[in-house]
């Protein structure tokens, strides 16, 4: 990778930009993150940004209030100098492991990654952030601290840590724009596409006055059940085996699950282990059966109906598709 500080330094051509737009992200978070790029090049006359769109799939996005965003797939993007990703809500969903992979890929390739709203919590899943100081959605803070120790999470409205920058809204979002465009191309511009919006933007590390600086609350318990999981997908452990080692009950590891992340431990390591299951079906040629012990299941059969129900079509079935 280039060196990451040079990466977020003034650039003399124009940036070549994918912007990423995952289903039901907001329409706020997507201006957010085109119109001070569009604004940028027309206050300073000339094309300092030049974005193409991105899906997930071959299939457009669709943002919550309605409108669709058609785009190229982001499995066929090879490079791009900045990549702008927007995502809200239902990210479990969209965090599959062929999107993952894509930003591994581009992150390994040299680009840089501005996220937007939920999007850092896609980049935490992709372990691109591990190391690095990030900022998400506030109401998904103390679950990213919790579920992502190795990020070093801020209650910033932004936050950059080359070669990323993460921001934690819309609103927030506009302000990482902004300090991207005078880190890039002066504070001049970067003043004047603030004033197309009659915006005042917020500095780096301070914080807006709905987003007090309390420390953000981890919850260790938790942290020690996923790293469990995520040690025993070959050979599952019980949950009540999980428990015993992390010395709580049964019931408060199923409080704490479900506060946090809004499942129980039982339906979050079943997701963990066929998540795994749709990586080893697309980046491998094991077999059916192989990708079944492999992730925990007794039976190729019992594998097959959980794998179904969870991605939509067997394992022959998604590599079928890809072949397409």
């Amino acid at each position: 990778m280039k060196d990451a500080e040079n990466l977020f330094r003034p650039q003399n051509t124009p940036l070549n930009t994918a912007v990423l737009v995952l289903d039901q992200c907001n329409t706020l978070s997507f201006a957010a993150a085109v119109d001070p790029m569009r604004a940028a090049n027309r206050r300073a006359g000339r094309t300092l940004f030049k974005w193409d769109f991105y899906t997930a799939t071959e299939a457009p996005a669709q943002l919550t209030s309605g409108p669709e965003i058609a785009g190229k797939p982001i499995a066929n993007l090879d490079h791009c100098d900045l990549l702008v990703i927007v995502a809200g809500f239902d990210l479990e969903e969209h965090a599959t492991p062929r999107l993952l992979a894509s930003l591994r890929r581009l992150c390994t390739s040299g680009t840089m990654i501005a996220a937007l709203d939920g999007a850092p919590w896609i980049l935490a899943r992709a372990g691109v952030l591990d190391g690095h100081s990030a900022t998400t959605h506030w109401e998904d803070l103390e679950d990213f601290a919790t579920r992502f120790p190795a990020v070093e999470t801020r209650r910033d409205r932004f936050v950059i840590d080359p070669p990323f920058a993460t921001s934690g809204g819309a609103a927030p979002g506009i302000d990482m724009m902004l300090h991207l465009i005078e880190r890039w191309f002066g504070a001049s511009l970067a003043t004047r596409v603030a004033s197309a919006f009659v915006y005042d933007p917020v500095p780096e590390g301070q914080q807006g006055p709905g987003a007090p600086p309390r420390p953000i609350r981890r919850n260790p318990q938790i942290a020690r059940a996923l790293d469990l999981m995520e040690r025993h997908i070959d050979d599952p452990l019980n949950i009540a085996d999980i428990a015993r080692h992390l010395s709580v009950s049964v019931r408060s590891l199923e409080l704490r699950f479900r506060s946090h992340l809004g499942q129980s431990p039982h339906q979050y390591y079943l997701q963990l282990r066929l998540n795994e299951a749709h990586r080893l079906a697309i980046d491998t040629s094991l077999s059916v059966q192989d990708i079944a012990t492999t992730t925990g299941f007794a039976s190729q059969s019992s594998f097959a109906r959980a794998f179904r129900q969870a991605h939509g079509l067997s394992v022959r079935d998604l590599r079928a598709s890809l072949q397409r």
